[in-house]
């Protein structure tokens, strides 16, 4: 199945602090009061997340993008390839889009590193939101913690994996075959496979062949950060209300993430849900389930489309 993304409605190209430019895509409904910001996990893209976010459209002003080096964005600097920037990068992107496009309520929707990147902003540079809806951010508990060797290890495991990936294909077709072969994305919704292998691709016009937009280096290095964030905030540690949505730590051979979503969330204080039967993209494995829950957290907050 070939799944086509819709024409944004409006797009925007901002400057980083280091002049890095991130692509804005404006999607959905310019009449709501409620503007959702959507971004990805590591080495994926927002465009390969249709599935989820698609329908969201219909009730809300959407504002997509990548996060740096991944997806639609160009190229920048490797050596700002880190949380840090990522950071800095979204309060540049939240001031941007409000003065291109005027101030509205804010909602991040975010998943795994993007996730990650919205916690660290919300507590070290500040509350700027209405609400934080945080899909399986994979924090590591700290070390000590009875999940931390599981975590680590897994973080490890990641960043191997990472460094030796294949980054060259003559066609999206061949990275679509790859993920409908692995049993991490098994899963996926019917078409999601070729859409997020077109979203994480960029072509090599000189070279004649489709390179990763995040090349496996940096992707190494996002995974190995992990370790190092110290994040395992409780919820009093953001201003506002924040929900973890995880994937299922019932499922065989559960990933990390989704035990330790499950105790942050059950033990800190945080809104907490988990989706049936999903793994770590679970917003492309049950993107109905995962909308029906964004939407009850956001009605519970006034915060309907």
């Amino acid at each position: 199945m070939v799944v086509q993304i819709p024409a944004a409605g409006r797009s925007l190209t901002l400057a980083m602090d280091d002049d890095a430019p991130i692509l804005i895509r404006c999607h959905g409904n310019p009449a709501s009061e409620v503007r959702l910001y959507v971004s990805h996990g590591n080495g994926f893209a927002t465009d390969g997340y249709l599935p989820f976010w698609g329908p969201l459209g219909d009730g809300f002003e959407l504002a997509l993008f990548d996060m740096r080096n991944h997806g639609r964005n160009p190229p920048s600097d490797p050596a700002r390839h880190s949380y840090p920037q990522m950071v800095r990068d979204l309060d540049r992107i939240l001031d941007g889009v409000e003065r291109a496009l005027g101030p509205k309520r804010r909602v991040g929707v975010f998943h795994s590193m993007s996730a990650r990147a919205a916690m660290k902003h919300a507590i070290e540079v500040g509350w700027r939101w209405d609400a934080l809806a945080l899909f399986d951010p994979p924090n590591v508990p700290p070390p000590g913690h009875p999940l931390y060797p599981a975590a680590e290890a897994f973080e490890l495991r990641l960043t191997e994996w990472a460094k030796a990936r294949r980054a060259r294909f003559e066609d999206p077709a061949e990275l679509e075959a790859e993920y409908a072969a692995s049993r991490a994305h098994r899963k996926w919704v019917a078409g999601a496979h070729g859409l997020m292998a077109r979203a994480v691709l960029r072509r090599d016009q000189a070279a004649g062949d489709w390179v990763l937009a995040c090349p496996p280096a940096l992707e190494a290095a996002i995974y190995k950060a992990a370790l190092t964030l110290n994040l395992w905030p409780p919820a009093s540690a953001f201003a506002g209300p924040v929900m973890l949505i995880g994937c299922d730590p019932a499922v065989e051979r559960a990933p990390p993430p989704a035990h330790a979503n499950r105790i942050l969330g059950t033990e800190h204080g945080y809104d907490y849900a988990t989706v049936p039967g999903t793994g770590h993209l679970l917003q492309i494995e049950e993107p109905a389930a995962c909308r029906d829950i964004l939407a009850a957290f956001l009605a519970r907050h006034r915060l309907a489309g």
